[in-house]
């Protein structure tokens, strides 16, 4: 089986350090980073990942806002998309839900649990 890819989107540089750490070396993933939503877009349309790590609050196009793209797009439709965000209310839970994001992972989160936690919500268990 080939090594799986994940974009990670998000805007703060020691979150995207500390999660590409852990994918990579704890999940032996492949892992592309963008630092904000447009750039995210960019990435996901030319690379076709398996799935994305998103943030919600991000300057500019938040991670809703991103979705809604990716939702458009004939070639990101089918992405899977796991939330990393603080924004777990149940209204945040509803629009998740409408946009079929697959799970959400709540910040701050638990470093060494993280693969796991990605892999159980994207079905990649071996």
């Amino acid at each position: 089986m080939s090594q799986k890819h994940i974009l990670l989107i998000d805007d703060e540089e020691y979150i995207r350090t500390v999660v590409k750490t852990c994918l990579v070396n704890l999940g032996g993933w492949a892992v592309s980073m963008a630092e904000s939503g447009q750039e995210g877009l960019l990435i996901a349309k030319k690379e076709h990942p398996d799935a994305i790590l998103l943030d919600y609050m991000m300057p500019g196009m938040n991670g809703i806002m991103l979705l809604r793209e990716l939702r458009k797009e004939t070639t990101t439709r089918s992405i899977p998309v796991v939330m990393l965000t603080a924004r777990v209310q149940p209204s945040d839970q509803v629009e998740y839900t409408e946009l079929d994001v697959l799970g959400v992972i709540s910040k701050p989160f638990e470093p060494l649990n993280l693969t796991t936690q990605v892999a159980t919500m994207l079905g990649w268990q071996s």
